[in-house]
C-alpha cells in the first residue's frame, strides 16, 4: 500500500485523534504515506439536534457520512471515538482495529473547587449526554442540567462566559488529547471516579471495508487486543439492551486474571 486515506470529522478533537492514528501507523510502517480527509457529518452540521434525545437521527449522527465515504472508496479508514460509533455496523464494514485505550474517566470542569461534591445546591451542569444527566442526578440529587452543543473548546468557552452555568462534564481522554491548556483560566478540572463512563469511552474505533485485506493488514500492527476485549464487552451489553450511543447506559470492563470483568449502571428516563 502506497497511500492510506484516513477519514475524520473536522473538529479539533477528531483531527487530534486522526493524527494519533496516523502517527501510530507510520511508527509501525515507516514507508506508509498517510493522507487525512475531512468529512462533515450530520451531527457537525445540525447543531439544533438535542443529543440527549436525538430521535431517529441519533443512529449514525456522527458516523454515517464517514461510512458513506468508505463505501464510495473516497477513504480507506474512518477514525471514530468508539463511544459515538453505533454497536451495529452497516453490512460490508468492520472494525479493523482498536488501538490501546486512553483514560476512560469523565472530568468535571467547574467554576467551583471540589468536583461534583463541591458544587453548590441547585448548580447547573452543562452536558449533551443522557447518561451524564442520570449520573449527576444519582450522585447529587437536585443539580440542574443544561444541554450544550459544539466542540470541546466551544463548550469550554460557553462555560467560562455564561454566568448561568456552574460546570461542564467532558471525557478526560478528549481533554488529554487536546491538551489542558485549552481550559480557560479560572476553571478547575476534577476527575470524577464515581461517574461510570459510556461504553467504549476513551477508545478509538478504526472502521474499514470488510475484505479490504491490504488496509486490515496495515491496521493489525496497532490493534490492542486487551482493549478490544474490554470494549467489545461494553458494546455487547449496549447491544443486548437494544440501546444506542445516546442511551443512558454506563459500562466499563477491565481484565482481571485474563477474565473480562464488567461494571455497569442502567438508567430509566432522566428525571
Amino acid at each position: 500500500m502506497k497511500t492510506l486515506i484516513i477519514g475524520t470529522r473536522g473538529s479539533a478533537l477528531a483531527l487530534a485523534q486522526a493524527t494519533i492514528v496516523s502517527d501510530l501507523l507510520i511508527a509501525k510502517h515507516p514507508d506508509l504515506c498517510v493522507e487525512r480527509r475531512i468529512i462533515k457529518t450530520i451531527g457537525d452540521e445540525r447543531l439544533d439536534i438535542d443529543l440527549t434525545n436525538p430521535g431517529d437521527l441519533g443512529k449514525g449522527l456522527f458516523t454515517k457520512q464517514l461510512e458513506d465515504a468508505l463505501f464510495s472508496r473516497e477513504i480507506d479508514l474512518a477514525v471514530h471515538s468508539l463511544k459515538d460509533l453505533p454497536v451495529e455496523l452497516p453490512a460490508g464494514l468492520v472494525l479493523g482495529a482498536i488501538p490501546e485505550r486512553a483514560d476512560f474517566a469523565d472530568v468535571l470542569v467547574s467554576k467551583h473547587a471540589g468536583g461534583i461534591a463541591g458544587l453548590p445546591a441547585g448548580a447547573t451542569v452543562a452536558t449533551s449526554s443522557h447518561r451524564r444527566e442520570c449520573l449527576l442526578e444519582y450522585l447529587r440529587p437536585g443539580l440542574r442540567t443544561s444541554a450544550i452543543r459544539g466542540n470541546v473548546p466551544t463548550r469550554l468557552k460557553k462555560l467560562a462566559e455564561d454566568p448561568a452555568l456552574d460546570a461542564l462534564v467532558l471525557a478526560k481522554a478528549g481533554l488529554d488529547r487536546l491538551g489542558h491548556h485549552i481550559v480557560p483560566d479560572g476553571l478547575l478540572v476534577t476527575v470524577e471516579t464515581g461517574m461510570l463512563p459510556a461504553p467504549g469511552q476513551g477508545a478509538l474505533g478504526l472502521e474499514c471495508r470488510e475484505g479490504d485485506e491490504e488496509t486490515l493488514h496495515v491496521l493489525e500492527a496497532i490493534h490492542h487486543e486487551d482493549t478490544a476485549r474490554c470494549v467489545h464487552a461494553e458494546r455487547a451489553l449496549l447491544l443486548a439492551l437494544g440501546g444506542g450511543c445516546a442511551s443512558p447506559v454506563a459500562a466499563h470492563a477491565t481484565l482481571i486474571n485474563n477474565k473480562v470483568v464488567l461494571r455497569s449502571m442502567i438508567f430509566g428516563e432522566a428525571s
